[in-house]
C-alpha cells in the first residue's frame, strides 16, 4: 500500500483509533494515578502495607491474568460488544473503589477493576490491529497508539497529584464513570462490530492455573513481610504457586490449543526477549507505584509536589523510544535490549543512593535514568518479541508479551513492597535504638504502612518532629534497599538477554 492511501486509510479511521486508543490509555491512567494516592488511601483507611500492596495487585493480577482469554472471547463474541462491556464494568468497579468503607472492600473492587480493565483493552487492540491492514498504515497507527500511551504516562502523576489535592483520593475512582460513559457513547457510535471468522477455542484449564499459580505466588510475597518468611501460611501459599506453575506447564504441554505455547520458549532469542519485557517491567514500569511511596513516605512530599517530582522518569519514558527506533538502524535489537536494562539496573542503583543520602541532584539524576532505561526497552521489547517468531505466531507472542509485561508488574510490585516492608521495619526500629527512643506499640507497622500521621500521634508532641524524622530516614533506607535488589535484578537480566539472544543470532 502507497504512502498516500495508507495515510487516507489512516485519516478516515481516526475517530475510531482515539476511541479505541483511549480505551488503552485509561487503563494506564489509572494504574498510575492511584499510584499517586496510595499514601492517602492507606492514612484514611488505616490500612497496613500489605492492604495497600493488594490495592495495586489485585487490579494487575487480574488484569494479567484476563487479557489472553478477554482477547479470545472478544474475536468470538464481538469486539466492540466486548469493548461495552468492560467500559462498563469498569465504570461500575471504579465507583465501588470509591465508594470503598475499607481497605479490604478497595482491593475486592480493585479486582474487578482489572477484570473491566481486561476486557476494555484487549478488544480495545483487537479493533486497532482490525482497522488497519497494511503495513505503512498500521506502522502509523501503532506509533499515534504509542504516543498516546506515552502521553499518559507523564499526565498521570499529574492528574493524580491535582485530584488528591483538591477532590481527594476517592475521585481518583469516581471521575472514570463519566469518563466511562463518554468512551461508551463514541464506541457506539464510531466504531463497527466485527469477529474473528476462525476465532480459537478457550483454554480455561490453563486460564485458571495461570491465574491460580500468580495469586498464589503474589499472596506469599505481599503476606511475608508481616507474618514472617518461615511461617507455614507463606510457605504453604509459595509452594502452592510453584506448585500450580509446574503444573500448568504440564496442561499447556498436553493440550491441542494452549493459551501458552511452551514450544515457542525453545528458541533462544524468544527467551531472551521474554525475559527483558518481564525485567523491564519488574523494574521500571513498576516505579510508576513505587516512586510516588517513596516520594511522599520517605521525602515527605506532598501528592501534588509528588506528580511533578516524577516528571524526569515520566518524560524520559516518553522521549526515549525515539531514540530506540534511530539506534535500531545501527544496532541489532539484542544490544538495545541489553543497553536499556543496564541503564535501568544503573538508575535504580543511583536511586538507591539518593534514597540513603537524600540529594535531590542524585534524585533527578536517578529517576531521568530509570525512565530513560525504561523508555529505550517499552519502544524494543515488544517490536524484539514479535521479530523472534514466526508470522503464523504473531497473534500467540502478542499475548505472551502482554502477559509476561503485566506479570512483570505484578511480581515486581509485591517482590520489592517484601523487601521494602521489611527493610523499612527494622531500619525504623535501628534507628529507634540508635536514638534511645522506645518504639511505641503499633508505631512501626503504621511507619511501613505510610501512615505517619497516626504513628506520631503516639508519641508526646516535644519529639514528634524528632521521631518523624527517624521515621522517614529508615523509610529512605528501605527503598535504598529496594532499589538495590531492582538492580541487581535488572543487571542480570541483561546479561541472560545478552547471552540468549546474541546466541540466536549467530
Amino acid at each position: 500500500m502507497s504512502s498516500i492511501s495508507a495515510a487516507q486509510t489512516l485519516s478516515r479511521n481516526t475517530p475510531l483509533l482515539l476511541t479505541a486508543s483511549f480505551g488503552c490509555a485509561m487503563t494506564v491512567l489509572d494504574t498510575n494515578v492511584v499510584g499517586i494516592v496510595l499514601p492517602t488511601i492507606a492514612r484514611d483507611l488505616n490500612a497496613s502495607f500489605a492492604d495497600i500492596e493488594w490495592v495495586i495487585s489485585a487490579y494487575v493480577l487480574c488484569f494479567a491474568s484476563l487479557l489472553l482469554p478477554a482477547g479470545s472471547i472478544a474475536d468470538r463474541f464481538g469486539r466492540k460488544r466486548v469493548f461495552i462491556i468492560g467500559i462498563t464494568l469498569f465504570a461500575l468497579s471504579s465507583l465501588a473503589c470509591g465508594m470503598a468503607p475499607t481497605a479490604q472492600a478497595l482491593y475486592v473492587a480493585r479486582a474487578l477493576q482489572g477484570v473491566g480493565a481486561a476486557f476494555q483493552l484487549a478488544p480495545a487492540l483487537a479493533i486497532i490491529g482490525h482497522a488497519f491492514h497494511g503495513e505503512n498504515e498500521r506502522a502509523r497507527a501503532w506509533a499515534i497508539w504509542g504516543g498516546i500511551m506515552g502521553l499518559t504516562m507523564v499526565v498521570s502523576p499529574l492528574i493524580g497529584g491535582v485530584i488528591n489535592a483538591f477532590l481527594g483520593w476517592r475521585w481518583a475512582f469516581n471521575i472514570n464513570v463519566p469518563i466511562c460513559a463518554a468512551l461508551a457513547i463514541a464506541v457506539l457510535r464510531i466504531v463497527e462490530e466485527s469477529r474473528d471468522p476462525t476465532p480459537r477455542t478457550l483454554d480455561f484449564p490453563g486460564i485458571a492455573l495461570f491465574a491460580a499459580a500468580m495469586f498464589g505466588v503474589t499472596w506469599a510475597l505481599i503476606l511475608g513481610p508481616e507474618r514472617g518468611w518461615t511461617q507455614e501460611a507463606v510457605v504453604l501459599r509459595g509452594l502452592a504457586g510453584v506448585a500450580l506453575f509446574t503444573l500448568f506447564a504440564i496442561v499447556e504441554r498436553r493440550r491441542a490449543h494452549p493459551m501458552l505455547d511452551l514450544t515457542l520458549f525453545r528458541a533462544w532469542p524468544f527467551v531472551g526477549a521474554i525475559v527483558a519485557m518481564f525485567a523491564y517491567a519488574a523494574c521500571a514500569q513498576v516505579m510508576a507505584s513505587l516512586l510516588p511511596l517513596f516520594l511522599q513516605n520517605a521525602r515527605g512530599e506532598s501528592a501534588l509536589d509528588a506528580g511533578v517530582g516524577m516528571l524526569p522518569f515520566a518524560l524520559a519514558m516518553l522521549f526515549l523510544p525515539m531514540l530506540g527506533r534511530r539506534l535500531g538502524k545501527y544496532l541489532p535489537s539484542y544490544q538495545i535490549l541489553t543497553l536499556g536494562l543496564f541503564v535501568v539496573g544503573i538508575g535504580n542503583a543511583v536511586m538507591s543512593i539518593a534514597a540513603h543520602s537524600g540529594g535531590f541532584a542524585v534524585l533527578i539524576v536517578g529517576m531521568a535514568l530509570l525512565g530513560s532505561g525504561g523508555g529505550l526497552l517499552n519502544g524494543e521489547t515488544q517490536k524484539a518479541i514479535m521479530g523472534t517468531v514466526p508470522r503464523d505466531r504473531a497473534g500467540m507472542a502478542s499475548g505472551i508479551s502482554t502477559t509476561s509485561r503485566f506479570s512483570g508488574i505484578l511480581l515486581g510490585f509485591s517482590g520489592l513492597g517484601a523487601v521494602l516492608a521489611v527493610s523499612v521495619h527494622d531500619a525504623v526500629l535501628r534507628n529507634l535504638a540508635n536514638a534511645n527512643v522506645p518504639a511505641a506499640p503499633g508505631f512501626v507497622d503504621r511507619i511501613v504502612a505510610g501512615d505517619f500521621e497516626r504513628a506520631t500521634q503516639l508519641y508526646p508532641q516535644s519529639v514528634v518532629q524528632s521521631v518523624a524524622h527517624l521515621a522517614r530516614t529508615g523509610y529512605g533506607a528501605g527503598f535504598g534497599n529496594a532499589f538495590l535488589a531492582a538492580a541487581v535484578f535488572a543487571l542480570a537480566a541483561a546479561v541472560i538477554v545478552f547471552c540468549s539472544m546474541r546466541r540466536g543470532a549467530r
